[in-house]
């Protein structure tokens, strides 16, 4: 009786392991990407995030030092825009009086601070401000607001965007 021993594989074998090693890998390299696509995403939300965060805080800021009745100008409210001055940090690191406008201009919420423009918003579709008047329980909100010596005791901002709508309360910093 002879008996036949196996050295090595057989083709089918060899076919069928490199077959599933095949599919491994291309598992293993479509998670890698999933996973750098969702990395690159992660990255553009939270820059995204990060801006929106920034111009609320300037916003908050600028209006907290507003500056009316004095050498900056006075407060003009209108439906569709403020213009006031504000104490804003420049380069140096001291504060300057600054003329400050924010308005919507094209599909952009900006604020143009002196020769500068900050986009605070992209993609609005509309831009309603109001100003507070009285508070209480008679609370009265007007459209208009235009002043030398005096300012609101708070703007809100209503900005549309194509899916939703945003509201932004400011409260006004020591009043002239």
């Amino acid at each position: 009786m002879t008996r036949s021993r196996r050295r090595g594989f057989t083709l089918i074998e060899l076919v069928v392991a490199l077959a599933i090693s095949g599919l491994v890998v291309l598992l293993g390299a479509r998670t890698l990407v999933g996973v750098a696509d969702s990395a690159e995403q992660l990255a553009a939300t939270r820059t995204t995030l990060d801006r929106n965060m920034n111009a609320r805080r300037w916003l908050i800021e600028a209006f907290g030092s507003l500056d009316v009745g004095t050498s900056g100008g006075g407060f003009t409210g209108r439906a569709d825009r403020v213009e006031f001055a504000a104490s804003q940090r420049v380069s140096q690191g001291w504060l300057e009086t600054r003329p400050i406008t924010v308005s919507r201009e094209g599909d952009s919420l900006v604020a143009n601070v002196g020769p500068q423009r900050l986009t605070i918003a992209r993609a609005v579709r509309s831009l309603d401000c109001d100003y507070l008047l009285e508070p209480g329980a008679s609370t009265i909100w007007v459209r208009e607001w235009i002043s030398a010596v005096s300012a609101p005791l708070a703007v809100r901002l209503r900005i549309g965007y194509a899916e939703h709508a945003d509201t932004l309360l400011l409260f006004v910093g020591p009043r002239g």
